[in-house]
């Protein structure tokens, strides 16, 4: 069976999917972050970060650091806030990034996200850091207002 382009939408994010959907978007550099990991900018400023393990991503049973905790920018803290206020989403934080405008998202659960879903996540983030011209451009491009 063909797949259609609706059923396209409905497919399960993959961690591969941020790459690319990172990677896609206008003006984007990628940088390698300390340890080898991907970090993409836009004029010089991150919008997407594969993290190093740090002490305050844990394991709550093992006490073991995730090791595939991604960094994605947000709007604003409204915006955060309506991310990983529920339990059940795969979104969180941690006290290292109060008052930063990111979430956090693990490897191991971008697939309880939509491909469309991830998607919007990671052009948000991409308009959040791009320039006020880029990012009118970029919304024109895609018959989207400002």
């Amino acid at each position: 069976m063909a797949s259609t382009p609706a059923r396209g939408r409905r497919r399960r994010a993959r961690v591969q999917d941020v790459h690319d959907l990172a990677q896609a978007m206008p003006y984007v550099t990628v940088e390698a972050g300390s340890q080898g990991n991907e970090v993409y900018q836009v004029g010089g400023k991150s919008f997407v970060f594969f993290r190093n393990p740090r002490p305050d991503a844990v394991d709550p049973e093992t006490g073991d650091r995730y090791d595939d905790v991604i960094v994605i920018w947000v709007g604003s803290d409204e915006d955060k806030l309506a991310m990983v206020q529920d339990e059940d989403s795969p979104f969180f934080t941690t006290p290292h990034f109060n008052g930063h405008p990111s979430v956090l998202l693990r490897g191991s659960r971008v697939g309880e996200l939509g491909y469309t879903e991830l998607a919007e996540v990671i052009q948000e983030a991409w308009l959040s850091r791009a320039s006020k011209r880029r990012s009118r451009a970029w919304l024109a491009g895609h018959d989207l207002a400002d």
